[in-house]
């Protein structure tokens, strides 16, 4: 390598030194720490000692609220997920009819999913779905005396999947992305052949939009599992009304800084990665089989 080649080397690495300064000491050192502190009984309180799967172990065969928590996830993800996608497909495709003033509507959809995950809307959503909130005023208006949504186990879930529905601003947008590049040309010569709308949409729409489709399943499934402040809110911190919102986030954020069980939090958020890379590589293997692309022979 010539000096030249040698200065311009060293004056790369020194403006690279703040991003590998950060990457290590922010990112690879803390996972680090984390995956050797799932293996032992460390605490905030005292320093603790090696006790290999052990935590792993009583996950799964003594922790009956981790159980708990991995079937409320679920429930949430496997409801959640598809309600969005499709409530903010629809909603792409009733903009995409060259609607006036488009750009106004697009932010207003898009608002939700700003405001979604704050803690401001989800102490409203608690309020909006209390025993004498708005929800029970209005239905009290045409004589339906309403549960308390939040308090009740039965529905308490049921209202945080529908905060999540509400928040289809950015798959909605990525939708609408999509539905533009799809050539006119397909829908005329289409309508020529005398297909009707219905028809438009399953022959040419859904086909051309499932790599949108999957980049947004792949992104909110991700999402939807990392839900933390909507059930810390809703329930009070605790995942009540008896456990019915009690996100796997939630409990693993209980042990970890309520009852000090670091190493076992630690081995959590393990399980939690393990969960989501698992998922996201089935999503990706079965993608072959339903998403198209348009250089595919």
């Amino acid at each position: 390598m010539s000096p030249h080649r040698k200065r311009e080397a060293r004056t790369a690495y020194v403006f690279l030194a703040p991003w590998f300064l950060g990457l290590f000491a922010i990112t690879v050192g803390p996972i680090l720490a984390s995956l050797y502190l799932s293996f032992t009984d460390f605490s905030l309180l005292e320093e603790g000692s090696w006790v290999g799967l052990d935590n792993y172990t009583k996950m799964f065969t003594e922790d009956t609220r981790f159980i708990t928590s991995l079937k409320v996830t679920t429930i949430y993800v496997v409801v959640s997920v598809p309600l969005q996608l499709a409530f903010a497909l629809g909603l792409a495709l009733a903009l995409d009819r060259g609607l006036r003033g488009l750009p106004f509507y697009r932010s207003v959809y898009y608002l939700p999913s700003l405001l979604g995950g704050s803690v401001a809307i989800a102490i409203l959503w608690r309020k909006l779905f209390g025993a004498d909130g708005l929800v029970n005023s209005l239905l009290a208006l045409v004589g339906i005396d309403g549960p308390g949504w939040v308090s009740d186990p039965d529905t308490a879930l049921g209202t945080l999947i529908l905060l999540h529905v509400w928040t289809f601003g950015a798959p909605m947008v990525i939708f609408l992305a999509g539905l533009r590049q799809i050539p006119q040309s397909y829908y005329e010569a289409a309508s020529v052949d005398g297909a009707t709308r219905w028809r438009q949409f399953r022959s040419i729409t859904l086909p051309l939009l499932t790599p949108i489709i999957f980049f947004n399943l792949v992104l909110e499934v991700i999402k939807s599992f990392q839900s933390f402040t909507q059930s810390f809110i809703v329930s009070g911190g605790n995942g009540g009304p008896v456990d019915s919102t009690l996100f796997y986030t939630l409990y693993l954020y209980l042990k970890g800084f309520k009852s000090y069980e670091m190493g076992y939090a630690a081995a959590m958020a393990w399980v939690l990665l393990l969960i989501i890379a698992g998922l996201t590589g089935v999503n990706f293997l079965a993608s072959k089989y339903w998403v198209f692309y348009g250089d595919t022979k």
